[in-house]
């Protein structure tokens, strides 16, 4: 009877150990659902970036207004005819 008693213990105790604080354990699941809503939060982020790239790719694939929008903003350049003004802020 003492024999069953101990096994019975001894493995309540081992499943217990893998409640607590092995594989698959509440503290683990309670982690992956932090790093799996961090990642989702990521993925969102990105998606929109990448929406924002595909306009943008479209826009210079099918009309020269965003040629035209990246080289005045990004190289400063300007048309023929046009006077260039800068203004210096104190």
């Amino acid at each position: 009877m003492k024999a069953l008693v101990f096994l019975l213990t001894l493995v309540f105790l081992s499943l217990q150990y893998r409640l607590w604080i092995g594989d698959g354990s509440i503290a683990n699941v309670v982690s992956l659902h932090g790093k799996m809503k961090k990642q989702q939060e990521e993925n969102g982020r990105l998606k929109t970036r990448n929406r924002f790239l595909a306009a943008e790719v479209d826009a210079l694939k099918h009309g020269l207004d965003g040629i035209e929008a990246r080289a005045r903003t990004q190289m400063g350049m300007i048309k023929n005819g046009e006077t260039f003004y800068m203004i210096v802020e104190d």
